[in-house]
């Protein structure tokens, strides 16, 4: 999908600050989420207060970016493709504050697994895999909007499964963990806790890919097959 040139060259302008912005956005989280796997993987108690103390800037990004939204709706009325375009950058910078939040939650996560000498440390191989694969999703449903990408947007969607599942996996190692020793309960909760923020991130990167597809081809597939977007996409 091509994007449209208007008449009024600052309502192109202010599109593409908009979009821009939101690229901007994705970064910052991305960066914030890396930053509080690495923490949560390595013990860096440093990474894990910096990454708290930082997500205010998440939340400035997103009122700014609404600010920006709300301004184009009043100013220019947009329509048609234009219209669908300012909806769906609303939705993405929803979804990219609460990845915020979620890394907000793995920092916490990670002091509280920390905070203490505890003998039993919980394993984090797979969390760092299945961080992974969120974060790619995140990567590529951010290039999915930039250039308006629908079959990217479907891969991201189908990934979703995948962290779905290593999830799944990571609680059954985690409650075997815990009735191996219950001096593992807390830490082993906690983790929990941490996994189950990535597997959200995983699925706001989802929610963000679907919008693409509804700005391209006009169609809401939030509750659609993936193999029915799929074929959506490859058309």
């Amino acid at each position: 999908m091509a994007i449209r040139t208007h008449i009024s060259k600052q309502f192109d302008a202010d599109l593409k600050l908009v979009r821009m912005s939101v690229l901007q956005m994705g970064g910052l989280v991305e960066e914030q989420i890396e930053r509080a796997v690495k923490a949560l993987t390595t013990a860096d108690q440093d990474l894990m207060n910096q990454v708290v103390a930082t997500d205010h800037h998440v939340n400035e990004m997103e009122v700014s970016i609404d600010e920006m939204c709300s301004q184009i709706i009043a100013r220019r009325q947009p329509a048609a493709s234009d219209l669908r375009m300012i909806i769906m950058v609303i939705k993405i910078i929803t979804d990219l504050e609460r990845m915020g939040d979620e890394a907000g939650k793995i920092a916490r996560m990670a002091q509280l697994i920390y905070a203490d000498d505890r003998m039993h440390k919980p394993r984090f191989l797979e969390i760092r895999h299945v961080a992974n694969i969120a974060m790619e999703m995140l990567r590529k449903s951010l290039d999915a909007f930039a250039r308006l990408d629908v079959v990217e947007a479907a891969q991201v969607v189908r990934q979703d499964e995948l962290v779905d599942e290593e999830f799944r996996s990571i609680i059954r190692q985690l409650v075997t963990f815990m009735m191996e020793d219950p001096r593992n309960i807390s830490s082993s909760i906690e983790t929990l806790f941490a996994a189950k923020a990535i597997e959200r991130i995983g699925d706001h990167a989802k929610n963000m890919s679907q919008y693409v597809v509804y700005l391209v081809k006009g169609k809401d597939v939030r509750h659609v097959d993936i193999k029915e977007i799929e074929r959506m996409a490859q058309k």
